[in-house]
């Protein structure tokens, strides 16, 4: 594991970046690790944004900011035909996906046709405008952040899309002691006597390098099959939790049994280790598995949340 002490600092210079927060750090490090892609839900002023943009800024990378609005057109990300009429022909002008690292901020705030236009970037890793397939950057990941849908201006995202992305992560309030470090950092800001920011510390190569590695990490059949076992129970709750039989609308495909071998052998090279323990499960499988199942109307009348039920999944299934 050559390049893990890079990681480590690329994770100790966001630390430094940002207060608190910590396991949204290791998730977008773990995202950037996999090549996943991730979304950020939280109340406005959480810092969404400005952990993707600090994680975008310390690789050296391309990075493209889209601010989605209800106004947007699909063409807007994929890129479009252009007809010269001095040459009496088209030719095809990039989209901001054509980028390495893109920040799709506040992505619930388009409408369904624009989120469609994501599908097969996120996916397959290449664009289709025109009958042409254009491929896009090797490090291709879509970092996006979103509000909840209760507040206003906002549309629920398909779930063929939600389904793309690696992790889903739910951000909360700071504790006081992180609230008073961020005034103290915002006042050192506005005085100027806060360090002066630190450039990129990781090149492309890297990273990809690192990715390698994390392919390496040893699973362990026995954990395969608890896996297997655990994004299983989503579709057979009821086999496991009597009291929530009929919770579960649809339960998570295989894609979330392949979302959390892959984070959690991420999480287990950003511990030092070349191999997967039960532990490194357990810390992503809820962000891998709250956005792939759909509560039945039941839940929601019961006031049963899909974190709960996963919550308590994780505590029935046996661990081997």
């Amino acid at each position: 594991m050559t390049n893990q002490p890079n990681i480590i600092a690329l994770r100790k210079y966001l630390e430094n970046t940002i207060v608190g927060q910590a396991d949204l750090l290791d998730k977008l490090v773990i995202s950037l690790l996999t090549g996943g892609h991730i979304l950020v839900e939280g109340l406005p002023g959480l810092a969404k944004t400005t952990a993707v943009k600090a994680l975008a800024g310390a690789v050296h990378s391309s990075f493209r900011r889209i601010q989605f609005t209800p106004d947007l057109l699909p063409g807007d990300l994929t890129g479009t035909e252009i007809y010269n009429p001095q040459a009496a022909s088209f030719s095809f002008a990039e989209g901001p996906l054509f980028h390495e690292v893109i920040l799709a901020d506040e992505i619930n705030r388009a409408p369904a046709k624009v989120q469609a236009a994501l599908l097969e970037a996120m996916q397959e890793k290449q664009i289709t405008v025109g009958g042409v397939t254009r491929p896009l950057p090797e490090l291709f990941m879509v970092m996006a952040t979103q509000n909840p849908l209760e507040q206003a201006g906002t549309y629920p995202l398909p779930e063929a899309q939600m389904d793309r992305f690696l992790l889903h992560v739910m951000l909360d309030y700071p504790s006081a002691e992180d609230e008073l470090l961020i005034l103290q950092r915002d006042r050192e800001r506005l005085t100027g006597t806060s360090p002066a920011p630190q450039g990129a510390v990781l090149e492309v190569a890297t990273v990809l390098a690192a990715r390698e590695e994390v392919k390496r990490i040893h699973l362990a059949p026995a954990l395969e099959q608890y896996v297997v076992a655990l994004v299983g129970a989503t579709r057979q709750i009821d086999k496991w939790l009597p009291q929530f039989a009929g919770f579960i609308e649809v339960g998570a495909s295989p894609r979330g049994s392949l979302a959390i071998v892959h984070a959690a052998a991420a999480n287990a090279y950003l511990q030092g280790r070349e191999h997967v323990l039960p532990d490194d499960i357990l810390a992503v499988a809820p962000d891998c598995l709250r956005h792939r199942i759909i509560p039945s109307f039941t839940a929601r009348m019961e006031k049963v949340s899909r974190d709960d039920m996963v919550r308590t999944l994780l505590e029935v299934v046996p661990i081997p």
